[in-house]
């Protein structure tokens, strides 16, 4: 008796949830839209690269190096436009159709590498500061270590660091200095640059940068600076020559989802050492 209750309760229960399962539609290729948005979608960054050298399919499938398909140019031509978002005009038109024929040249394809150190994550997060919650945006870069390699802290940009070294131009400048013969008397004149710290940088030679990421761990290390949270993370690419693109990630019910190309832009090499010096530490040469 016990045993036929059960059997008739668990096809009750059965027979409910196939009545309240949401309804799904097939595509030609057999798959539901919901299958099909979720093997289109870049789910991680490395598969993002894989897919923008074709070194896998749309189903998430890997190709062997053997495959017809491997690194192919005429598949990456129909498949490369479905890796930009393609909501965003700064990714449409002719430039993404000037990229796109940089990338498939014949004679000289370009692929991403993963373990190039020439792309950065950018991490936004909020810390607190004095009581308050802040905001300070995080890059790091790959270092390579024995037969791998790792994620490294490479700058730091937090305003109220920025703020304190306020560079003025060079009529400014110029009034803060200590004269070229100060040597002689023993640099006495010394105490008119260490006692007036709000104009201490002036006094730092001409190529001077601050070194944001060194007070950012001396802050953490001192506790003045704890973290939150993190809100947000994209990524910085400028492996190929003349160009810069941004990854970012896109929450959607479509296809067009995941980790895309939100920003493109041509970039020569001067460009990318502007660049460079957001993403990076710069040291006085």
């Amino acid at each position: 008796m016990k045993n036929w209750f059960h059997a008739v309760l668990w096809f009750f229960l059965a027979t409910a949830f196939c009545f309240t399962l949401p309804a799904q539609t097939l595509t030609p290729g057999g798959l539901s839209d919901d299958e099909t948005t979720l093997y289109a979608m870049n789910k991680q960054v490395g598969q993002f690269i894989k897919r923008f050298n074709m070194e896998e399919d749309q189903y998430g499938k890997a190709l062997n190096k053997k495959d017809k398909n491997y690194r192919n140019n005429d598949l990456r031509r129909k498949f490369l436009p479905l890796l930009f978002d393609k909501y965003n005009q700064r990714t449409a038109g002719n430039l993404q159709q000037y990229f796109i024929e940089d990338l498939t040249r014949e004679q000289s394809p370009v692929f991403l590498n993963f373990l190039d150190t020439n792309w950065f994550a950018e991490v936004s997060a909020e810390f607190v500061f004095q009581g308050k919650t802040v905001n300070l945006v995080l890059f790091l870069t790959l270092e390579k270590e024995n037969l791998g390699s790792k994620w490294v802290l490479s700058n730091v940009y937090f305003n109220q660091l920025s703020g304190l070294f306020p560079f003025g131009d060079s009529t400014i400048q110029q009034q803060y200095f200590l004269h070229p013969q100060s040597h002689e008397l023993d640099f006495m004149n010394l105490h008119k640059a260490l006692e007036d710290p709000v104009h201490i940088q002036y006094y730092a030679p001409q190529k001077y940068h601050p070194d944001y990421l060194t007070l950012f761990f001396y802050l953490m290390k001192n506790n003045q600076l704890k973290f939150k949270e993190i809100q947000t993370v994209k990524f910085h690419f400028l492996q190929i020559d003349n160009w810069y693109f941004e990854l970012s990630y896109y929450n959607r019910d479509d296809v067009n989802s995941g980790w895309l190309i939100s920003n493109l832009i041509y970039a020569d090499d001067n460009d990318k050492q502007e660049l460079l010096k957001t993403f990076r530490i710069c040291t006085a040469n």
